[in-house]
């Protein structure tokens, strides 16, 4: 399936003179300007499965970023902008259908920390509030407070509630259990998989962080799934061989100039697997 077709960034005899028109000499960055066009990026054609692979800061999440932006997909994390991004975003062109899916959205790994950290957050708070009942209960279980007023209503009925449940029973009636908690790779892997659903385009930037190669593995099964059997159409950037090496995909080399497509077993840092590995054969065949 294929929701976008294609996109056009500036050129970049189009972005000298836009910031040429700016007459201003107080900026150190036009960011994005000059980022892709230096790297002779001037357009994407997308296939149900895109990757985008290069070192760091070859301009990769600047890609997405800006499809995810002209799109107006969904993201959780914020990202920052510079003044000139959304100049940038109105000179490029794209061709897709009309009427990306609902449930379509970006998701980054700052998406991922942010949600582990909202989950070690909201345990910490519960675990405090779990420390006040505690406390609470020890002190109503031996208060001699009488019912005299309606202002007493209220202590009277937490004193009779104590001194008629446990300790445990009392703190798991007020409040809730902690939310179960993984590894920082396996709450990125669930991440990852709970966000994408049938029907849409996801946008996935470095999706291997964190994750073992095993989790990797299944990332990518689930992906190639997602794309065959669910009607997704899936762009991404990634360093993982076990996410370029996704069936059929139509991989972008950032590292080239002009950028090219190429297949994934002639990408660099490939290549220095496959030398590191056939280096150290020997011992990995004892």
């Amino acid at each position: 399936m294929l929701y976008i077709k294609s996109i056009e960034f500036p050129s970049e005899d189009a972005e000298m003179a836009f910031i040429w028109s700016i007459k201003q000499v107080c900026y150190d960055s036009f960011y994005p300007f000059k980022i892709l066009s230096e790297r002779g990026l001037s357009r994407i054609d997308f296939a149900p499965i895109t990757i985008l692979y290069g070192n760091n800061g070859s301009g990769k999440s600047t890609a997405l970023n800006v499809l995810a932006e002209k799109l107006a997909l969904r993201r959780d994390a914020d990202f920052n902008k510079s003044n000139f991004y959304r100049d940038y975003v109105a000179m490029c062109n794209i061709d897709a259908a009309e009427g990306i899916p609902e449930g379509s959205r970006i998701i980054t790994s700052d998406d991922v920390f942010d949600f582990i950290l909202n989950i070690r957050s909201m345990n910490e708070n519960i675990d405090i509030k779990r420390g006040a009942l505690l406390a609470e209960y020890a002190e109503a279980k031996h208060s001699t407070l009488h019912f005299r007023t309606m202002a007493d209503y209220e202590q009277v009925k937490k004193e009779s509630n104590a001194r008629r449940k446990t300790q445990d029973a009392f703190v798991r009636g007020n409040v809730m259990d902690n939310i179960r908690s993984f590894s920082n790779g396996e709450s990125a892997f669930k991440y990852f998989v709970g966000g994408i659903g049938e029907g849409g385009l996801y946008v996935l930037d470095e999706p291997e962080n964190s994750l073992s190669p095993k989790l990797q593995m299944e990332l990518a099964a689930f992906l190639e799934d997602s794309v065959r059997f669910f009607g997704c159409q899936i762009v991404m950037s990634t360093h993982s061989p076990f996410l370029l090496s996704l069936r059929d995909a139509r991989v972008y080399d950032l590292d080239a100039n002009p950028v090219v497509t190429k297949k994934w077993t002639a990408l660099e840092n490939v290549r220095r697997y496959h030398a590191f590995f056939k280096e150290h054969a020997c011992e990995l065949d004892e």
